[in-house]
């Protein structure tokens, strides 16, 4: 028996992306299960004591995620009665269990369903309700929202709290060898909602496939893990970035990774301390916050770094590279593509780029009409390769994929030696007085400033100009957010960029609306006065 909703309801294949399969370790059998591949695999080439994960509490060897692995996946296909494409939802924080989750959901042959820990009851119902889950897998500290958000969702059958008591017990007394269900390499395997940005997330299928797809492109071509890294980091595994960089590229390599519930700079720098981290995982602004708090001795077990999520300024990269001595590996990637597409490690790091197309993956930048701009021109990013956007039922999808090609959203500049230089969103570029101005520039000077703590720019209406650029600034401890600092913020972009580009407006703020996954929500700050 096979729930087949996941598949009725993807776009017409005519929407979809064209695939590409041409690059080392993209050629896969038509037969593969994520989790066998991934742990399993492991097991048998002998990698079973040594350590996977490492959680607040306890840590793992492969072995014992294994046994928890199979245990899990016997609940539910024995005791929950899971039928193979039925969508499990996932609520918890980043922990050795929420791996264990993803993996039994995979292994048991489910599509699993991720949801940030800070999703409240509205948010919950609307992914419930559009993948038409039938399981949960609840962190016991998390049932409250998800126990309301299911009394409206009658496709939601079964619900199993993990990290407590009666938890332990049930799979304590489970046996603990389960064979991974026999599924095909393009059976879905998760649904990834974006992440709210513009408001209004949409679910992104990937299939079981596009999971090893990830792990071979930027971990093999740019990152390069070995078996005696350990991973540690702030995304959470519901976002494509974490999933791939704290969980799957870690167990890919037979490597080690850190999972911690609540990852504030503190705890992280702690974590990276107490346990050696090699390879740190974060965004620009997780990087801004951890720099200010190190001082560079304490972060000697670090050899690189990942950052993804949000451009990543030339301020920033410096920042921490003076707090840590470690140089960052750029990349950018999305939810519709499942992970990081373009990047550059730092040995082919170019000043203000983020970097070169990885091998499998291919990229343009056209106009509105899909015609290649002129080489040095702006346009708009079109990128193809193993994974690709396909939308659960959503009429956006016609929006995202034209003539085969995954339009970002993105817009680009690319040299003559193929380094990828970021614009802006498409909605984040300002056109004031005439003059096209991409905020995230404004962004990166302001930052360059030492009383500014973090920035964001957006173009509201005007007018006399059609559009003003307008900054909200979070100033550094010590700094007053008064008429003299704004004029002196205003001067310092004045004198660092062409003059034009300097904001006629700004607002001081506490801090910026942002995503659990670190990403500015700007039409959140579009609505404050």
């Amino acid at each position: 028996m096979m729930d087949d909703f996941v598949r009725r309801n993807l776009p017409p294949e005519e929407q979809w992306p064209r695939f590409v399969f041409d690059a080392p370790g993209l050629r896969m059998a038509p037969r593969l299960n994520a989790a066998a591949e991934l742990l399993d695999r492991a097991v048998a080439q002998g990698h079973g004591e040594r350590i996977a994960i490492h959680g607040d509490h306890q840590s793992w060897t492969y072995r014992d995620l294994q046994r928890n692995v199979d245990r899990l996946a016997r609940v539910l296909r024995e005791q929950l009665a899971l039928v193979p494409g039925n969508r499990v939802l996932l609520r918890g924080a980043n922990s050795p269990w929420l791996a264990a989750c993803w993996l039994a959901v995979w292994k048991a042959g489910g599509v699993a369903v991720g949801t940030m820990p800070l999703l409240r009851a509205k948010e919950l119902r609307q992914v419930l309700q559009r993948a038409q889950v039938s399981h949960a897998l609840c962190a016991a500290p998390l049932t409250a929202e998800l126990a309301a958000a299911g009394a409206d969702s009658p496709s939601l059958r079964h619900v199993l709290v993990y990290g407590d008591e009666a938890f332990d017990r049930r799979i304590a007394d489970t046996a603990e060898s389960f064979e991974a269900y026999d599924s095909a390499a393009d059976d879905p395997a998760l649904i990834a909602f974006t992440s709210g940005t513009t408001g209004v997330p949409k679910g992104c299928v990937h299939m079981h496939r596009d999971v090893l797809a990830m792990c071979e492109v930027f971990p093999r071509h740019c990152l390069k893990p070995a078996e005696d890294d350990i991973f540690v980091g702030t995304p959470p595994l519901a976002f494509t970035f974490g999933l791939g960089g704290l969980l799957c590229f870690a167990l890919h390599a037979r490597a080690a990774t850190v999972l911690l519930e609540s990852p504030t700079p503190q705890r992280l720098l702690q974590a990276i301390e107490r346990h050696r981290a090699t390879i740190c995982v974060t965004s620009p602004t997780g990087y801004r916050q951890l720099g200010a708090l190190a001082e560079r001795g304490r972060l000697h077990s670090l050899r690189k770094c990942v950052s993804a999520g949000e451009p990543l300024s030339l301020a920033t990269r410096q920042q921490w590279l003076a707090a840590s001595g470690v140089e960052i590996h750029d990349g950018v990637g999305g939810t519709e593509m499942m992970h990081i597409y373009i990047a550059s490690s730092p040995e082919d790091f170019r000043e203000g780029a983020i970097g070169r197309v990885l091998p499998g993956y291919q990229a343009r930048l056209v106009d509105r009409d899909m015609r290649d701009v002129e080489p040095g021109q702006i346009g708009y990013l079109a990128v193809r390769g193993p994974t690709g956007c396909r939308y659960l039922a959503d009429e956006r999808q016609s929006q995202y994929v034209r003539d085969g090609w995954n339009l970002s959203g993105d817009t680009y500049r690319v040299d003559a030696d193929g380094y990828y230089y970021y614009q802006a969103r498409v909605d984040d570029m300002i056109v004031t007085s005439g003059y096209n101005v991409a905020g995230p520039e404004v962004e990166s000077v302001l930052l360059e400033h030492p009383a500014v703590a973090d920035c964001a720019v957006i173009g509201p209406p005007d007018e006399a100009r059609g559009q003003i650029i307008k900054a909200f600034v979070v100033l550094r401890a010590g700094h007053t957010p008064d008429e003299r600092m704004a004029g002196e913020l205003q001067d310092f972009v004045k004198r660092n960029a062409a003059p034009y580009k300097y904001p006629r407006a700004v607002r001081f703020v506490d801090e910026l609306p942002r995503t659990e996954t670190g990403k500015l929500q700007r039409f959140r700050l579009s609505q404050l006065p």
